[in-house]
């Protein structure tokens, strides 16, 4: 019986990758996505409403202009990698957000925070285009894809070892649930967030902005990260791996930018 529900275990896992396997715009790269991308959309919607009631909504002219006029360049850049996508910016009222975030639909938000390390427009592009590559790329749907994976993962694995000694098989699950996290998650996240970088500075360099000014804007922000956990543990990449790799990726970035 056993081996019958981890043989049907294993079908259903390659199953699902064949019918739910896709391809992240930008990079190329497999993906899987198992959440239906107009379902996020419509949650994002409503938790994006939710949102806006419940922060503050700056008012301020220079910002909101600056966020649309960016958001506007981004969201035209992007287009072709998500051409459902309802385009909505906001910037909400707090200095000590130093964050922007986009969800799926094309909902931005931008925290006045981030106005002290963004100094210029192409400083904005570098946030805002990071922001809507993770939608673009459909992190969020693989995320929970993942979690779901391991989820049932792990409902397999105590079913299996039902019959184990309780020690042992709760040090079995501790470590499946600990390499789920550090081996799978955890890096995944990282990966996710240097894609991120990579298909962000595609689409600011598409909307005219100068993509060299990624490396002195995230120089600002890792100085922001005193004391951050080991890259290990984060699920950032650590600054001086961003940095790097954006040094990799400026030569095509460039290329983009004298071509558009």
């Amino acid at each position: 019986m056993k081996k019958k529900f981890c043989s049907l275990a294993l079908l259903s896992g390659v199953l699902l990758w064949s019918v739910a396997c896709t391809t992240v715009p930008q990079t190329g790269r497999s993906a899987l996505h198992l959440v239906p991308s107009d379902q996020l959309a419509s949650m994002s919607a409503t938790q994006f409403g939710q949102l806006k009631q419940e922060t503050p909504i700056s008012r301020d002219p220079v910002y909101n202009a600056q966020v649309r006029r960016v958001g506007e360049r981004i969201a035209y850049a992007a287009g072709p990698d998500m051409p459902n996508a309802q385009w909505e910016f906001v910037v909400f009222d707090d200095d000590e957000q130093i964050n922007a975030f986009a969800m799926s639909g094309g909902k931005v938000a931008v925290y006045t925070g981030i106005f002290k390390i963004a100094k210029t427009d192409a400083d904005l592009a570098i946030v805002m285009g990071h922001e809507v590559a993770h939608v673009a790329a459909g992190h969020a749907n693989e995320r929970v894809s993942q979690q779901l994976l391991a989820a049932g993962g792990a409902l397999a694995l105590q079913f299996g070892t039902s019959d184990m000694d309780s020690d042992k098989r709760a040090l079995l699950l501790a470590a499946y649930g600990a390499g789920a996290s550090l081996g799978v998650m955890l890096p995944y996240s990282r990966y996710h967030e240097s894609e991120a970088d990579e298909i962000g500075l595609i689409y600011a360099a598409k909307a005219g902005y100068d993509p060299r000014a990624a490396i002195p804007f995230w120089e600002r922000m890792a100085a922001q990260s005193n004391g951050a956990p080991p890259e290990f543990l984060s699920t950032h990449p650590a600054g001086s791996t961003r940095i790097r790799k954006l040094n990799e990726l400026m030569p095509k970035a460039m290329q983009v930018y004298r071509n558009r």
